[in-house]
């Protein structure tokens, strides 16, 4: 299996290209100007605390919400590439694999294609797997196209040397808290979780335990439940459906936010 925790040379990361969906865009996760934070922007903060000021880490967040594999290949890989960093971390299919009809091993292997693009370009390259949908009500049918993708994601890795995001595994991210209202993005708290782990992945000292257990909370009532779902399904699920009906996407007129390595 993939190497999920390595050892690296603390100096050789100073610069960092994120690309990908609204997950490494950062939706759900909003900052005081509007514009999402997201865990990729806390893993850059990271990861720039590990060099010397002097050395001036860069960072390039290049993610678009709601964006397939084919329009991150497409759109997002080119300019990594030329940018050419020092670390890119890659997650992308999720869109794909949760919609009707998808081939897991199809979308797998145009992945491994933008793998091996990439790896020929830019210095380490990141990849994830997808969460564990067990308790997320619209995704839940999915797991186990999702746990086929992880395990390509995952052979892919081996075959070029990639360091393993893990979500499947990050347990903490379970809990109903870890999610934005809409069920389908993380809280912030979330975004900082997943940040804690990939710093871990590249054998990194973290501030704080990602899988630390989640304060106690009040059992909640039957009644309480319902009236949570029928106002995430009037809020999120139908919006969500009608945008699908429609051909639409989210991230239509989206551009992305950090398309430049910049300083932090």
């Amino acid at each position: 299996m993939a190497d999920d925790s390595r050892s690296t040379d603390k100096n050789a990361f100073g610069s960092y290209a994120a690309i990908g969906d609204s997950f490494t865009e950062g939706v759900g996760d909003p900052g005081p100007d509007g514009t999402y934070v997201g865990w990729a922007d806390r893993f850059a903060v990271l990861l720039a605390d590990e060099l010397p000021e002097q050395d001036g880490f860069r960072y390039a967040n290049l993610a678009v919400r709601g964006r397939l594999l084919d329009q991150i290949v497409a759109e997002q890989v080119p300019r990594a590439k030329e940018l050419a960093p020092d670390l890119v971390t890659f997650c992308a299919g999720g869109n794909d694999i949760i919609r009707p009809g998808t081939d897991p091993d199809d979308v797998a292997e145009r992945f491994e294609r933008a793998v091996a693009d990439l790896t020929s370009a830019v210095g380490t390259v990141m990849v994830t797997t997808g969460f564990d949908t067990r308790d997320v009500t619209l995704l839940k049918h999915l797991r186990g196209k999702i746990a086929t993708y992880n395990g390509h994601v995952r052979a892919i890795a081996d075959r070029y040397d990639c360091p393993v995001l893990d979500l499947w595994s990050l347990k903490s991210v379970q809990d109903r808290r870890a999610w934005d209202d809409d069920r389908l993005h993380l809280s912030p708290e979330g975004h900082t979780r997943v940040a804690l782990r990939a710093a871990q992945v590249l054998g990194m000292a973290v501030p704080a335990d990602p899988e630390q257990a989640w304060p106690p909370e009040p059992p909640r009532g039957t009644l309480e439940v319902r009236k949570d779902d029928i106002h995430w399904a009037k809020e999120y699920l139908v919006p969500w459906i009608g945008r699908r009906l429609r051909g639409e996407s989210s991230g239509d007129h989206v551009e992305a936010k950090r398309p430049d390595l910049m300083p932090l």
